[in-house]
Order: C-alpha cells, then sequence, then structure tokens
C-alpha cells in the first residue's frame, strides 16, 4: 500500500495551500499550511483521504485527529473548526477529498443489499484506517487529472467504487443513513438546511421537531448525537463563522456583522465569539489579516 500512497502524494502534489479542483467532479485536493480562519467552516459532506502530515477536526467538544493512511467521513454539514500539520520530517500537508453526491449514493445503495442494523445514536462524522482497496480506487481516480477526455466516461465508475469500499468499511452506515429519506439522520439533515437557510431569524426547537416529524425530546437527542451540537449550538457556530467572515472578508465592523448575522446585542456576539475562537472579534479579526499579509509577503 505504501507505493499507492506515494503514487497518490505525487499526483496531489500539485495542489495548492486552499481547496483546488481537480478537473474530476466532486474532487478536490489540497496541500500546505492552510490559514486558520479558512479551516473554521461550515464542512460539506465528504470523504477526506490524508496523504501526508495531519489533520485534526473540533466540532462542539469532540476533537478528531487524521493521520496519513486515514480518512474521514462527514456525512451531514457541520460548523467545524480545523488545524493541519506538516509531517514530522517535514513536507507539507496533502489531502483529497470527494464530495458526497446524495443521489449517486441513492442510486449505488439501490444496488446493493439493505443495512444489517442502524446506528441512531452515533455521531454523523468519524475516522477509518484506509485499505488497499480504497487506496487503489483513489489512485485510479486521480490519475484521470492527467487523462482529462477520460474523466466523463470512468470518473463516476471510480466515484461509485470509492463510495462502495467506505460502504463495506465502519463508517458506511453513515452513507446509508443520508440517503435513505426516513432515518434519524436524514431528518436532521433536513433541519440542518433550515437552520442553515434562515440561520439569522430565531428558532424555535419545537417548530424543527414538527417539520422533522419527530417528538423534541427525540429530536433534540438525534440532533445532539449526529452533530455534537445542540440545534441552538449548531445555529450560534454558523453565525459566528458568517460573522467571521464578513469581518475579514468584507470588513465589517463587530457591530455591524453581528446584527447581521442576528445578534441583539453586539456584547454578546462578542462573548459568543471570543468562547469559541479564543479572543474577541477585533483581536481575531487583526491577527487573521496579519497572518494573510505574510502569507502573501
Amino acid at each position: 500500500m505504501i507505493n499507492q500512497l506515494n503514487e497518490l502524494r505525487s499526483l496531489a502534489a500539485r495542489a495548492e495551500n486552499r481547496r483546488t479542483e481537480t478537473g474530476i467532479p466532486r474532487v478536490a485536493m489540497v496541500q500546505g499550511k492552510i490559514p486558520e480562519h479558512m479551516l473554521a467552516a461550515v464542512y460539506d459532506p465528504m470523504i477526506n483521504l490524508i496523504l501526508q502530515g495531519s489533520k485534526s477536526m473540533t466540532v462542539g467538544d469532540r476533537t478528531l485527529r487524521y493521520d496519513p493512511a486515514t480518512y474521514f467521513v462527514m456525512s451531514i454539514e457541520l460548523p467545524a473548526v480545523g488545524s493541519v500539520h506538516p509531517a514530522v520530517s517535514g513536507e507539507p500537508y496533502l489531502a483529497v477529498s470527494l464530495t458526497l453526491n446524495p443521489a449517486v449514493l441513492t442510486t449505488l445503495l439501490a444496488d446493493l443489499p439493505g443495512p444489517s442494523e442502524r446506528h441512531e445514536h452515533e455521531p454523523g462524522f468519524s475516522v477509518a484506517a484506509v485499505t488497499p482497496e480504497l487506496m487503489d480506487a483513489w489512485v485510479r481516480m486521480l490519475r484521470l487529472m492527467d487523462n482529462p477526455e477520460a474523466i466523463a466516461a470512468l470518473a463516476p465508475a471510480y466515484e461509485r467504487e470509492i463510495l462502495y469500499r467506505v460502504l463495506q468499511g465502519p463508517h458506511g452506515w453513515m452513507l446509508r443513513e443520508i440517503a435513505a429519506p426516513d432515518t434519524a439522520m436524514a431528518r436532521v439533515n433536513l433541519a440542518i438546511q433550515w437552520i442553515r437557510r434562515d440561520f439569522a431569524e430565531p428558532i424555535r426547537v419545537e417548530s424543527l421537531a414538527h417539520k422533522a416529524a419527530m417528538s423534541v425530546s427525540a429530536f433534540h437527542r438525534h440532533f445532539k448525537a449526529v452533530t455534537n451540537l445542540s440545534p441552538l449550538q449548531y445555529q450560534k457556530r454558523v453565525r459566528l463563522l458568517q460573522a467571521r467572515t464578513l469581518m475579514i472578508a468584507s470588513a465589517r465592523s463587530v457591530t455591524a456583522a453581528a446584527f447581521e448575522v442576528g445578534y441583539e446585542s453586539a456584547t454578546q456576539f462578542s462573548r459568543d465569539y471570543a468562547r469559541v475562537f479564543g479572543l474577541p472579534p477585533s483581536r481575531d479579526t487583526a491577527r487573521i489579516l496579519e497572518e494573510n499579509r505574510g502569507i502573501q509577503s
């Protein structure tokens, strides 16, 4: 498997220190030191394979670490804070990812036997060791970067194989749960879409539970199990991440950003912000902008 890993590293070495498209649908790669604020985001559902260095991901109060030849599955959109690190020997962080497409998953699952068990109280993100079979499918997928005329014909087959190999692994249940229409995870996923769409508006957990066709207690229990956050905590993280983007990318003031994302008090916003990011918003954004200037110079 070391030869496969080395080939993947060579193929992905053309990536930049940000999400770099490969020309293959839903497949991206990244290399090197990534600005910290870019790793604090609402992450799309994905399969992410670590090739070199390591990454840590924190959702709520749970932190997972990913090392080379491991992959993580994120089955729903989650507000997370990440950090990447080079290899001990100095080589830069390197990873590839496949964004999950529910339609592709549904079509694949229609050709497979049904699950033997349900996982209704498990988190919607976790890490596992890569297998030689999964690694081989990734190698063939990334080789298409050098054979673009074959992408349309072969990438869908390789994508199905990657998904199939993950389905056969310890976290395959996550892919099944998000593709099935009436699972607890699918209902939580619907609630997440509602929260994200109207994140600046007040939410009532009772209303979300009703829309998800669950009792309030069941909805809260399932939501917390999947996301490691309560519905209100989830909304707060989305608001804070959006406000951070507004202050950094659009030069909004602290007060303007707070009100734009739905806070009624700039003071409360600053307290919540410092609790999540470690510094008050004005100091945090000044630090990030200074770091960005250093990276660009």
